[in-house]
């Protein structure tokens, strides 16, 4: 288990995301990266798995682009929480951490973009 604090943790995150391809990072202007200790366990349940032996790194908030209407508007960005002690958990060292950042934050945009769980890497 990585050990690091909330502020460190930040920086961690804000630096996997300067290392994110600028394809990728292109289409985080709209989308709101937040920092969150950990899932509740009804995001887990809602996320289809089991929060007694399964939990999330991310999770993408917000109304995916396909679902939008053309009323759509005058509403806060969307969200994609990274949660910090499942990753500290998982990861062994600075580098793997800011590997699973980037990859948790590549899938979350993949939400944000409709893409279903089972079409995700």
């Amino acid at each position: 288990m990585l050990r690091m604090n909330r502020e460190l943790f930040e920086r961690v995150v804000a630096e996997a995301l300067d290392r994110l391809p600028p394809e990728t990072a292109s289409f985080l202007d709209n989308v709101a990266v937040v920092v969150e200790d950990e899932p509740s366990d009804e995001e887990i349940r809602d996320a289809g798995l089991d929060p007694e032996s399964e939990t999330l790194f991310g999770l993408y908030q917000g109304v995916a682009l396909p679902e939008r209407g053309g009323s759509y508007g005058n509403v806060l960005p969307d969200r994609i929480v990274v949660y910090r002690l499942p990753l500290l958990d998982h990861c062994r060292d600075r580098n793997e951490l800011i590997r699973e950042i980037q990859d948790t934050v590549v899938h979350e945009v993949g939400h944000y973009f409709g893409m279903e769980e089972e079409d995700l890497p």
